[in-house]
Formats: structure tokens, C-alpha cells, sequence
């Protein structure tokens, strides 16, 4: 359970007097209230019942269901919560992502971080905030098996963190909504934006263990492309032109495999991915 901060602890012993519950009783359901993003709550203590949920707007189940005066102070006491909750800046958030896998079997979870950001009410837990401090709170916030996602939509940046190592992205002009890992020979992360399904390697890496990395021109291929842009033909003004164009096309494309490369030895990219890739790129020297 989180540790409240002095504040935290004030604000309980109030809450505990005025309901009639023990402060351990209302802890647990100020916790249960902040996983619900203040809108809702599960919870489970033998002083509610044991097992119930509650949600803001009138909906409460509780396993003493007959017992009217226990529901009317239940219900009293998570609306209370849900606006102290709601007053505490940035502890609160609107934005989630989902995190699903292929396979069926990965471990996941969603959190809209609520649970991460910094308040009055809680001492924070520095696991909780393993991405650079620079990027801020995070728009959403997910997980799955031993990988943390951080998504910081102002920022146009994107953490993750697999073991101890913790990647930061640009995420360019996507839109994201979601994660998921697909199972095979290898494994791969890839990710839903307004383009269709995109695999994370084509996003530019800015930082890794918060070490600036000189990121290589992104690829624009998808793993399930929502669309297929037309060709856009490039007409050169003269041969001299299309001549000096020509070495600069293939140091991007060497630049390319270099990094594709790179990001198979990180395990982001099965060798089957890699190689496909890398036949794509020479196909254009």
C-alpha cells in the first residue's frame, strides 16, 4: 500500500473520525478510490463487508447488502474521497492506453497515472518514476509482462523500460492508443496511432539511460499499414542532379541498416524482421 505523507495522514484521521471507520479502513479505500481514477473503486476490508465496489453517480455493492446505514456511510465516504482526490493537481488523468499480447498469455495492466503523479497525499515511490524527470507527468501510463510503457503526448515523447534499461522515443506526429507485443521466433513491440499499427524500431531514439543517442531517419513502413500513400515521383532538373543524389540515397541507406542492426542486437527486432527489412533497404541502391 502507498505511504501517506504527513498531509495524507491528517486528511485520513479526519475521514475516519467523522465516517466511523478506522483509519486503516479508510486508507484502503482512499487507495482503492485512486485506482479507480476517482470514479470508481474495489475494494475489500471486513469494516465494508469485505468485498464491493463502488461508482460515483449512485452505483455501490456490498456484501452486506441489507445493511442501509453501512452503504449510506460507504457511499458518503468514497464521495468525499472521489473530491479530494479530484482537488489535488495532476493526481488525477483523463488519457490510457491498452497493452495487449498476441500470444494471449502476457501479463498486462492500464493505468491512466493517477497512481504516479506527485501530490500532498501520498510520498512517492521513485520506482513509480522510472522515466526522466524532464518529460513530466505522463499522459498514460501501461504495462505488460517485464515491459513499462510512458507516454507523454505534449511531449511528443514515449518511454520504455525493459529490465534496467529505460528507451525514450520521439514519437513524431503519432497519435498513440495502444501496445502490444507480438509472439513468434522473437518479439516485437508495436503500437496503434492514427496510421494503423507501426512497430516501435521506426520511432527515432532520443535518449537511452538518459545517454542522448544520435537517432537514424525513421522507417515508415508498418506492420499493418492503415494506408498506402501514392508514389510521389521526384523529377530531377538535370542528370548532374540525379547523379550527386545517388551517394547521398545509399550513406542513408547503409545509415539505415546500421540502426536496424543496432535494434536487433536489443532485442526490439526478431531476425526474420531484420532481414526483411534489410533486403527492402537494398532493394533500393
Amino acid at each position: 500500500m502507498q505511504q501517506l505523507t504527513p498531509e495524507g495522514q491528517r486528511i485520513v484521521s479526519d475521514l475516519s473520525q467523522r465516517y466511523g471507520f478506522s483509519p486503516d479502513a479508510v486508507t484502503h479505500m482512499l487507495v482503492a478510490v485512486l485506482h479507480g481514477n476517482g470514479t470508481m473503486a474495489q475494494f475489500c476490508h471486513p469494516e465494508f463487508a469485505g468485498s464491493g465496489q463502488w461508482m460515483r453517480g449512485g452505483m455501490l455493492m456490498l456484501g452486506d447488502m441489507f445493511n442501509n446505514v453501512l452503504k449510506s456511510n460507504v457511499d458518503a465516504l468514497c464521495n468525499e474521497i472521489s473530491q479530494i482526490l479530484a482537488n489535488q493537481p495532476g493526481l488525477l488523468s483523463t488519457g490510457s492506453f491498452q497493452s495487449q499480447s498476441q500470444s494471449g498469455s502476457g501479463q498486462q495492466s492500464q493505468a491512466t497515472g493517477a497512481s504516479q503523479a506527485t501530490s500532498s497525499l501520498f510520498v512517492p515511490n521513485p520506482d513509480d518514476h522510472w522515466w526522466p524527470t524532464e518529460l513530466g507527468a505522463p499522459t498514460s501510463l501501461g504495462s505488460q509482462n517485464n515491459v513499462r510503457y510512458a507516454y507523454f503526448a505534449g511531449n511528443r515523447r514515449l518511454a520504455v523500460k525493459t529490465g534496467d534499461q529505460v528507451w525514450v522515443y520521439d514519437t513524431l506526429d503519432h497519435q498513440i492508443g495502444g501496445f502490444s507485443q507480438q509472439q513468434g521466433g522473437g518479439s516485437s513491440i508495436v503500437f496503434s496511432s492514427q496510421y494503423g499499427t507501426i512497430n516501435l524500431a521506426t520511432l527515432p531514439v532520443v535518449s537511452q539511460n538518459g545517454q542522448p543517442q544520435q537517432a537514424a531517419p525513421p522507417s515508415v513502413e508498418s506492420v499493418q499499414p492503415a494506408f498506402n500513400p501514392e508514389p510521389v515521383a521526384v523529377r530531377q532538373s538535370s542528370d548532374v542532379e540525379g547523379t550527386n543524389a545517388m551517394p547521398s540515397q545509399g550513406e542513408d541507406i547503409i545509415d539505415q541498416i546500421a540502426r536496424l542492426g543496432e535494434l536487433k542486437d536489443r532485442g526490439i527486432l526478431t531476425d526474420e524482421e531484420f532481414i526483411a527489412k534489410k533486403t527492402q533497404l537494398l532493394e533500393r541502391l
